[in-house]
């Protein structure tokens, strides 16, 4: 056999991480890493975060999983807190960002459904969008990469350029359910949605009776120093998706939703085996604590303007390479004048520093909420080192 017992689907580079201390990662031969990728903003809390560790310990030791086919005290406890804590009524608990996008498209679908206008299926999205990888979720997005040889895909997407307001408002016709948006686009290169666009999208909805449903999957959960980052703009959505950090590590999303945007969704219209389990309650509830805790998200927000500065005053420093930084608190973005990816993984094998590529040669930098200066001057340190050797393609 030559295929690997691993479905090769990932470009798997060499470094194998086997265990986590705080802000680092530490591979299998040895070497010591320093993770401003956080497993794609996944670990909001860094590595071994003792309440969280303790959380699904003692969790797994009481009850990991039952059936939503019973009542859920954890589930219903945790909801609450969220519904305290945001704009939602409700909340729907996933394993993913994916599962959590699917259930936000079928919530919108839902209502114009119940409210008598079914032919009311349509979701506007935008370009370099990212929701996830099921059929529904590449569906909505119309990149090629994501899309190619998967068709025929699912009807009931039209897209728009992002921040194009008169572009997105001219694709509403009686068919449109809503527009579906990334507030921050982080694989397509930390493009931050004006505040002109996101407000006239909600006024959008507004006037025409639509859903403004966001895909806060990496941008949300305290990642721009506000809990999610539609808070930055002052609107709210009807129903968004949440995931990454809502777990810190253990798989974990939600959708969240209005109680009008939800009254489609009623017994039988949907449903998780695994979705909101005992397990996964109880580290979604030991996250929400930290970062809840009085002076957490100020500090994301200081420690994200030190780490932008730092960036800032590097940049002239090896003005060949870089060009600006971009995004809000820890969700930060490097655009490059070569190529991202190339540039991410000489850094990562030649100075212990993990990062993420995106579009528009932007580099991610999407480090653990917990962060301190010194953490802030080891990233900008492997920075300038890895700038200061690093060659370019003659072709980038």
């Amino acid at each position: 056999m030559s295929i690997t017992a691993l479905m090769p689907v990932y470009p798997r580079c060499g470094v194998r991480p086997v265990r986590g201390e705080g802000c680092h990662v530490i591979s299998e031969d040895g070497s010591r890493y320093l993770d401003f990728a956080s497993g794609i903003a996944v670990n909001a809390l860094g590595h071994g975060h003792s309440k969280l560790v303790k959380a699904i310990a003692d969790q797994a030791a009481t009850l990991m999983h039952v059936s939503n086919l019973y009542g859920s005290p954890q589930g219903e406890h945790f909801a609450q807190r969220l519904v305290d804590n945001t704009f939602a009524d409700t909340v729907f608990f996933t394993n993913s960002g994916a599962e959590a996008v699917e259930c936000a498209i079928k919530t919108a679908r839902r209502y114009h459904f119940a409210d008598g206008n079914p032919q009311r299926h349509d979701l506007i999205t935008f370009s370099m969008a990212f929701h996830g990888r099921t059929i529904g979720t590449i569906s909505a997005t119309n990149q090629a990469k994501m899309r190619d040889g998967f068709e025929p895909l699912l009807p009931g997407f039209k897209y728009a350029e992002f921040n194009d307001l008169d572009g997105a408002l001219a694709l509403i016709d009686e068919h449109t359910a809503g527009f579906l948006v990334e507030p921050i686009q982080g694989e397509g290169g930390i493009r931050a949605a004006t505040p002109e666009f996101l407000q006239g999208l909600r006024r959008a909805c507004d006037e025409h009776g639509l859903l403004l449903v966001l895909d806060e999957v990496q941008a949300g959960y305290g990642r721009t120093g506000k809990l999610f980052a539609h808070e930055l703009y002052g609107i709210t959505p009807d129903i968004m998706a949440a995931a990454k950090g809502i777990g810190g590590g253990f798989p974990l999303g939600a959708c969240l939703a209005t109680e009008e945007a939800a009254k489609g969704m009623v017994i039988g219209t949907h449903g998780s085996t695994y979705g909101g389990n005992p397990l996964a309650m109880a580290a979604g509830e030991a996250v929400l604590d930290v970062i809840l805790e009085d002076g957490f998200l100020d500090n994301v927000a200081r420690m994200g303007e030190r780490l932008r500065q730092s960036l800032e005053q590097m940049i002239p420093n090896h003005d060949h390479l870089f060009d600006s930084v971009r995004g809000h608190g820890l969700m930060l973005g490097l655009k490059l004048k070569s190529d991202s990816r190339r540039f991410v993984e000489f850094a990562r094998d030649h100075h212990g520093l993990l990062l993420v590529s995106a579009g528009e040669n932007v580099v991610r930098i999407l480090p653990p909420l917990v962060i301190n200066e010194s953490h802030v001057a080891e990233c900008v340190e492997k920075l300038s080192e890895a700038a200061r050797v690093f060659v370019p393609a003659s072709d980038d």
